[in-house]
């Protein structure tokens, strides 16, 4: 029987599985921060692009709301 029709595992878990090598049938499979970090490290460029672009976004918002929310000055 193949883990892939395993009821205790889902699809996701089963294709995690599949893709690491062979570690002993007692192993628990990799976390899912380790796949991101493996996955990160292996399309570098495209991850740093994106962090870039997720730092950039978000401290415009930031500013954004501190513009929105400063007191206005009296006249």
């Amino acid at each position: 029987m193949t883990e892939s029709s395993n009821p205790d595992t889902s699809p996701a878990e089963a294709n995690l599985s599949e893709s690491t090598p062979t570690q002993g049938a007692t192993s628990p499979p990799p976390s899912f921060v380790k796949l991101a970090m493996r996955n990160m490290v292996r399309k570098g460029r495209q991850s740093l692009l994106h962090f870039g672009l997720t730092a950039v976004g978000f401290s415009a918002v930031l500013l954004l709301l501190a513009w929105f929310g400063r007191p206005s000055l009296p006249q």
